[in-house]
């Protein structure tokens, strides 16, 4: 496809504000092709010579000058092989780095600030009084506890107790009802604890390794996401297209380093070292997969509505795009504290970028031919941060926290956390 198309390539690239060595690129793609030329025609020249060896055995002619003829030709095309295999493995290297092209409707723009509102979803709640911050709130209620967790194990890690660690395990269930038994999700317990490939299938790696955790001694990494084990089910599988769309959820604990946010949400829940999440995953057709980005990002969507959680949509602009995405809406829930939206999913069509990665294609029905499918997933939600939208947009003045009337239910018919 780059060399196909180079210029609408290079161009998606550049949207990104990204800069890439394509002259690279086209060294490296030039030195392959002609060494793939070189490789044929000494093979084809082998075979020739090893089927007039094999005539003149049948035929009981002397074959020891065909025979030491073959050596040298053997010992180059070796050598030749192993050239190819270093260019393959070079281009592959180079390729693994480009990002995703960006869809043709993703805004222009370099950051988030040039990020596109889409919808508005309620009304910030009217507090009479200075909104506290979530981590005040939980420590006053006595349900977070980051200093301990600190002593336990570092910063950005908390301890839930109590009503608060109700409130998070509630706030799992409800996702998770929602997703399987209203919108149609195969629920699924993946490993925490996957292999390179699997990394490397959903974009993770090479490119992010520093913002992973990978176990000593082992080629193994912790999950920053339950994108990447959902993904990856139906790796190197070919499915049948009435089998689609495949839609899988998970809860899974979630691991990132954070490396480069040194600074940022330094205290609280919104940027951790391990955190909960549920995530949705739908597996599709090229035809369907932005109807099926819609779908999946109003399935995220009607659990902040049902517990009443004042949010926004945004469209992310091309230089904001993550590296594997093709197109993102960002769902931001308002936190009263910071006067400012925060964002509590991304829901994300990333076309065949994935899939070509995890190598997972589909054949139509009485079709012979397979095609790569089309990845689209997003958190149903960041559950730690959907508990700092309710500390925060439900707190009361006296300290206390209303349970939205949904979630109490799942709480016991707790209808508020109090002192």
């Amino acid at each position: 496809m780059v060399r196909e198309q180079f210029d609408t390539v290079k161009a998606a690239v550049e949207r990104r504000g990204l800069s890439i060595d394509w002259n690279e690129w086209s060294r490296l793609d030039r030195d392959r092709l002609a060494l793939v030329a070189a490789v044929d025609e000494l093979r084809r020249e082998r075979n020739q010579r090893s089927e007039e060896i094999a005539r003149c055995k049948a035929q009981g002619v002397p074959t020891n000058e065909h025979i030491e003829r073959l050596k040298p030709l053997g010992e180059v095309l070796q050598a030749r092989e192993a050239e190819l295999r270093e260019v393959e493995d070079a281009l592959q290297r180079f390729l693994l780095q480009v990002p995703n092209l960006p869809h043709a409707s993703v805004p222009v723009g370099s950051g988030a600030a040039e990020n596109q509102p889409v919808r508005v979803w309620g009304e910030p709640p009217q507090l009479d009084f200075e909104p506290r911050p979530h981590w005040e709130v939980g420590e006053r209620l006595g349900i977070l506890d980051f200093a301990r967790a600190a002593v336990m194990t570092g910063s950005r890690f908390a301890i839930y107790r109590g009503a608060g660690a109700r409130l998070e395990r509630a706030l799992m269930n409800i996702m998770l009802d929602m997703a399987t038994l209203e919108h149609g999700y195969v629920e699924v317990q993946p490993p925490v604890l996957v292999n390179r490939r699997s990394m490397m299938g959903t974009g993770q790696l090479p490119k992010f390794e520093e913002d992973l955790f990978r176990l000593h001694g082992e080629d193994y990494f912790l999950i920053p996401t339950a994108e990447v084990p959902l993904t990856n089910l139906h790796r190197d599988e070919i499915l049948s297209e009435s089998d689609l769309p495949r839609c899988y959820v998970a809860w899974t604990p979630c691991f990132r380093r954070e490396a480069g946010s040194y600074g940022k949400d330094v205290r609280g829940l919104i940027r951790q070292h391990q955190f909960n999440k549920v995530e949705l995953v739908r597996l599709t057709t090229p035809d369907r997969s932005y109807e099926e980005l819609e779908l999946l990002t109003g399935h995220a969507e009607a659990v902040l509505r049902r517990l009443q959680l004042h949010y926004r949509v945004v469209e992310l602009c091309a230089g904001d795009l993550g590296f594997s995405a093709a197109k993102t809406y960002d769902l931001e829930v308002w936190v009263p504290s910071q006067g400012q939206y925060r964002e509590i999913s991304s829901c994300t069509n990333f076309e065949d970028f994935q899939a070509r990665r995890c190598n997972i294609r589909y054949r139509s029905a009485g079709g012979k031919a397979t095609k790569f499918l089309h990845t689209i997933n997003g958190s149903g939600l960041a559950v730690g941060r959907t508990v700092v939208a309710i500390l925060e947009q439900y707190q009361e003045k006296d300290g206390s926290v209303a349970i939205p009337e949904a979630l109490r239910p799942y709480m016991g018919g707790m209808e508020r956390i109090k002192n």
